[in-house]
């Protein structure tokens, strides 16, 4: 009838409407020959729907229908009525014959409270159901779906059929009883039923971390439910929801309300050993079981048609899931006290632990405090420390430190205030620092650690408390050091043998012992050098280092290991450390020394001293022709000693006390004695070769003079020619520096510098040329050994006396920079102590006290209106740009020292500076003041010397002079026929003598002089000294006084007091003193530009 009815189309849309739920409110009538419902159409329309069977004239049935829709007749609204009738109970129907007798009010009050279903109904009926398909496990699961490489079980909700017994997922969906968002309607089920299937699929939105406007899948993956899915199932069953296999004839869904349990027996093992069982405490049943879940919820098994489920205790998660699934094994006799201690507390915490009969489980025995300790090379132990439990055979080692988190803690048997009190045997922490570590919750004891030197000591010193103790266990290797204190005061002894190597040196022998044990020196100078006070010896013994004579001894050590080559070289000394032995001796026993070394050491030492040099004294030659003053005689007696030990010297007298005519002497006297066989070398400045030609003349006419004031090639004539037959050959610096080669090329048996400050520098070619002269011994004459820093004197020193300070930067570092820089005194008397046999100097005020007095003073002299205002706006101008350039010093030096020159010159006259702007424009003060000064000394019969650095002042002067009709002499770089106009000076009556600062500052001898003007001053004191010591000095007979004229409130200002700091150098290092200044600096350059 429905074919005849409806056409193909129709029906199946009407099918799919009446699968989808869109029937709703079906009304039976006529004995059910008659059906009405609401149909809900394909928009938000909803249709009344009239569905009838009628017979036709032809006597055979036909169905008829109605419907709004708008077809009206034989639409698919009414197919889907038809299906409903055979599918869904009506709502309601109508035209029943009512009961022939109704029963009680109360009776049918209680047959609807009590009725109960029929046994064995409630799995297989009802209004909707749940069906429980098991999955088989997929092969190559895709990553998304989550559990597919076991079986699994999927849940799928339904409604009954139409056949009985039959039950179809048309018409019900999760997304229906979750109210979801695109839930369109909801099939009319009974509440109860509803809150368990939405709690079953609420409960899946939060296993699978599912958004709220997802779509709920068609079936639910049981094992994304979560852990409570068997009180789900179990509210859903009691709810009447139907809990099913499979959709027909299907077996019987079993919910065990008992959870399941992590099990594990251990049982003797037949082979020997203990057997241990992993198993999931489960109710009996044939069937594999499947885990449900990752961590595991639950579990399920086959039994025939039948199915049973059940959840999981929370003592059963992933890790014992895997441990029942890796299956049963064997732990091996030895192992089972290490198990049963270390692991079966935890494990019964964990699980369900049943111990079968035939199996002993060892008793939790006390902690024992286990050391490991091996002794090793150099006073080292390497030390291990761990807890001991169980028999002491097969102990239990547990590490010392605890996990702060006892759940964590796979130790439980362990017994913290038992292991708390074994530790408080050890040596704590301000005993033995290096066992213990400093952490968050305190001190802990290192596990492993490595003691060496001092910790070791202390450490052996307890071990014997350690090992006393019953519940302590010491295991040793290794040899133990017998560890003891000597307290007898240690014994120094030195000496020296002739070196293998070197016939000029010495081999130095030190030994150092305390008791019976010799302390190897090198352990002791580091020792020392790190500020340690004790020191460990090889073999155990052990002493403290608070004695004084030992820190003496470590410097000078450290001071001869730097004259060597190579650190690893042994220690030498040559004659030139006489100082250094010395204090050596101090400090030490002498067991054995060389006695050519004992010699020259005692003669260099004994120079000075009441007990003389042990030498006897060199006798003045009597073919000298002059009378040797005191000073003088002794100065020439040191010379001769240094030339008898083939040593050189620097002899520093004072100017003007007669240095060249010592020299001279010497000279006569090796002569005498024939040693001068090869010629004595004097390389001197240009300006005093003339001098010592004369004074070899008039003292020593038996030596014969070679002056080369020339080079070879200009002279066209070699060398050795030049000087056959000579004694003395006179040079200059400049020929010296220019025919270096050739002075190389001939053996000298003495070379002396005179003006020794000319080498100062040891960068210059002028330095390498002198040091590399090929002469037996070497002098240095000089009135101004330093004159800028300490590096001046190493210059010298370096020529004269090449081994006693071998490398610059080493003496830069121990002598110059701690006494220049921190004004270390010791480090400066240690040095002149070290200097003092090769260095002789006396000044005037000691040794000639016939000399006339020298008086000095400053005259202040205020410039010129005019010219301060020139000053001053220079000043401004140039100030800043040169507080910049100070931060460089080193780079600006030429920049820096430009510009302080142009200061000066501004100070002395602004046309020296720019002749075309300022000449003319002011009268320089100073030069008015000189003209007024050598005007009333040239009226009382003085005479003058007047220096300056700038040649072009000296002009302005001359000018002014010759306005004046003062008669005067000119010296200066550039002047010819110096000695003529010299003694055109010393022998006439011209009142003033001009001279530049430069070129007459040494060499001259102006005791016809007995006033000196110094009319710009120098930063260099020495510079001003030298030439003042024109005037003062042997042969003088009258006071000379001395005036430096300073221009106020200029730079000049500054150099002066400049000059007074830089003055004491010379004084402590030479001369004596108690304070000590340095080069001049970026400080002293900024004070230059104070206002």
């Amino acid at each position: 009838m429905v074919t005849r009815a409806f056409d193909k189309a129709t029906r199946v849309r009407g099918a799919d409407y009446a699968r989808a739920g869109r029937v709703t409110s079906l009304v039976l009538a006529d004995a059910g020959r008659r059906a009405a419902a609401k149909v809900i159409g394909s928009g938000s329309s909803i249709y009344r729907t009239e569905v009838a069977l009628e017979i036709g004239d032809d006597l055979a049935p036909y169905l008829d229908s109605d419907c709004t829709c708008p077809i009206g007749v034989a639409c698919k609204h009414a197919v889907a009525v038809v299906h409903a009738v055979r599918t869904q109970q009506p709502w309601r129907v109508e035209g029943e014959e009512p009961p022939t007798a109704s029963a009680p009010a109360w009776q049918n009050a209680f047959d609807e409270l009590l009725a109960t279903p029929a046994a064995g109904s409630a799995s297989r009926t009802g209004t909707v159901g749940i069906v429980l398909d098991v999955e088989p496990a997929t092969r190559r699961p895709k990553p998304w779906q989550h559990g597919a490489d076991r079986d699994r079980i999927m849940l799928r909700p339904v409604v009954p059929g139409a056949q009985p017994g039959r039950w179809i997922k048309t018409g019900i969906s999760w997304e229906e009883v979750a109210g979801a968002y695109y839930s369109p309607y909801h099939r009319p089920i009974d509440d109860d039923a509803l809150d368990a299937l939405t709690a079953i699929a609420d409960a899946y939105r939060r296993g699978s971390r599912m958004s709220g406007y997802g779509r709920m899948p068609a079936s639910l993956a049981l094992a994304q439910v979560g852990r409570g899915w068997v009180t789900l199932l179990a509210r859903a069953r009691g709810a009447g929801v139907a809990l099913l296999t499979s959709a027909k004839d299907g077996g019987e869904v079993h919910l065990d309300e008992e959870p399941g349990h992590f099990v594990v027996d251990l049982t003797p093992a037949p082979e020997g050993g203990v057997r241990v069982e992993p198993s999931l405490d489960l109710p009996p049943g044939d069937g594999q079981v499947v885990v449900v879940g990752e961590p595991p919820t639950g579990w399920f098994r086959r039994e025939g048609d039948d199915l049973r489920l059940g959840g999981f205790g929370p003592d059963v998660d992933l890790a014992a899931a895997r441990f029942v699934e890796r299956g049963g094994f064997t732990i091996p006799e030895s192992d089972w006290p290490v198990f049963a201690m270390e692991r079966l507390p935890a494990l019964q915490r964990r699980a369900t632990v049943r111990v079968h009969d035939g199996l002993d489980v060892p008793e939790v025995t006390p902690p024992r405090l286990h050391l490991n300790i091996r002794f090793a090379a150099k006073h080292t132990a390497h030390l291990e420390w761990s807890f001991h439990y169980g028999p002491t055979g097969s102990p239990v080692v547990v590490p010392v430190r605890r996990d702060p988190y006892p759940a964590r803690d796979p130790h439980a048997y362990r017994d913290p205030d038992a292991e708390a009190e074994l530790l408080e045997l050890v040596p704590d922490w301000r005993r033995v620092p290096a066992l213990w570590e400093l952490t968050g919750i305190g001190w802990v004891l290192r596990e492993a650690v490595s003691l060496k030197g001092f910790e070791t000591v202390a450490f052996a010193a307890a071990l014997p408390e350690l090992e006393a103790h019953d519940q302590v266990e010491v295991v040793t290797r290794g040899e133990r050091p017998a560890y003891q204190e000597v307290t007898e005061a240690p014994r120094i002894a030195i000496g020296t043998t002739q070196s293998e190597e070197r016939n000029d040196w010495f081999d130095l022998s030190i030994t150092v012992t305390v008791g019976d044990h010799e302390v190897p020196l090198a352990d002791l100078v580091t020792a020392l050098a790190r500020d340690e006070s004790r020191l460990l010896l090889p073999d155990g013994a052990w002493f403290t280092l608070d004695h004084p004579e030992l820190h003496k001894l470590r410097a000078l050590v450290e001071e001869a290991r730097s004259l060597q080559d190579k650190a690893s070289d042994p220690l030498r000394l040559s004659v030139l450390h006489a100082g250094l032995w010395d204090e050596l001796v101090e400090i030490g026993v002498v067991e054995e020394q060389s006695a050519a070394w004992q010699r020259s050491v005692d003669a260099l030492l004994g120079i000075g001293t009441d007990a003389g040099s042990g030498l006897p004294p060199a006798e003045v030659p009597s073919a000298l022709k002059a009378t040797l003053r005191p000073y003088q005689e002794d100065g020439f007696r040191w010379l001769s000693l240094l030339w008898d030990l083939g040593l050189g010297g620097v002899l520093a007298d004072d100017m003007g006390l007669g240095k060249t005519l010592q020299v001279i002497a010497t000279a006569l006297r090796a002569k005498d004695r024939g040693e001068l066989t090869d010629p004595m070398l004097i390389v001197a400045p240009t300006s005093v070769l003339a001098t010592w030609v004369g004074e070899v003349e008039r003292f020593a006419p038996d030596l014969t003079v070679a002056v080369l004031d020339r080079t070879r090639g200009k002279a066209r004539v070699p060398i050795e020619e030049a000087i056959a037959g000579a004694d003395l050959v006179v040079t200059t610096y400049a020929v010296a520096r220019i025919d270096a080669e050739e002075f190389r090329s001939v053996p000298w048996s003495a070379a002396v510098l005179d003006e020794a400050q000319f080498v100062k520098n040891h960068q210059a070619k002028t330095y390498a040329a002198m040091r590399r002269l090929p002469a037996r011994v070497t002098f240095a004459l000089t009135g101004t050994p330093l004159e800028n820093s300490l590096m001046d004197l190493w210059s010298l020193l370096s020529i004269v006396a090449p081994g006693l300070h071998p490398r610059p930067q080493l003496f830069k570092e121990q002598w110059a920079r701690p006494i220049e820089k921190s004004g270390d005194a010791e480090r400066l008397a240690t040095l002149r102590r070290r200097i003092r046999p090769l260095m002789l100097r006396r000044t005037k005020e000691a040794v000639a006290a016939d000399l006339p007095p020298k008086q000095e003073q400053v005259l202040h002299v205020a410039l010129d209106p005019k010219h301060r205002a020139i000053y001053d706006r220079h000043l401004s101008r140039e100030r800043q740009r040169l507080l910049g350039l100070i931060d460089d010093v080193d780079g600006n030096r030429i920049l820096i020292l430009r510009a302080l020159t142009v200061l000066r010159q501004m100070a002395l006259d602004p046309a020296l500076v720019d002749a075309e702007a300022y000449g003319g424009i002011a009268s320089s003060a100073k030069v008015e003041a000189l003209v007024e000064q050598v005007s009333e000394l040239a009226a009382e019969g003085h005479r003058a010397l007047v220096f300056s650095q700038f040649t072009g002042f000296l002009s302005v002067v001359r000018e002014r002079l010759e306005a004046e009709g003062i008669d005067y002499a000119y010296l200066d770089g550039r002047t010819r026929g110096r000695t003529e106009v010299v003694r055109s000076f010393r022998e006439g009556d011209a009142p003033v003598f001009l001279i530049s600062l430069k070129a007459g500052g040494f060499g001259l001898t102006l005791t016809e002089a007995d006033y000196v003007f110094v009319l710009d001053p120098w930063w260099n004191p020495a510079a001003e000294n030298q030439a003042i010591d024109r005037a003062h000095r042997i042969g003088q007979t009258k006071s000379v006084n001395v005036y430096r004229m300073v221009s106020t409130d200029t730079i000049e200002e500054k150099v002066v007091a400049l000059q007074e700091r830089k003055r004491d150098l010379f004084a402590k290092v030479v001369d004596e003193g108690a304070a000590l200044s340095s080069a001049i600096t970026a400080d002293d350059l900024r004070a230059l530009l104070e206002r």
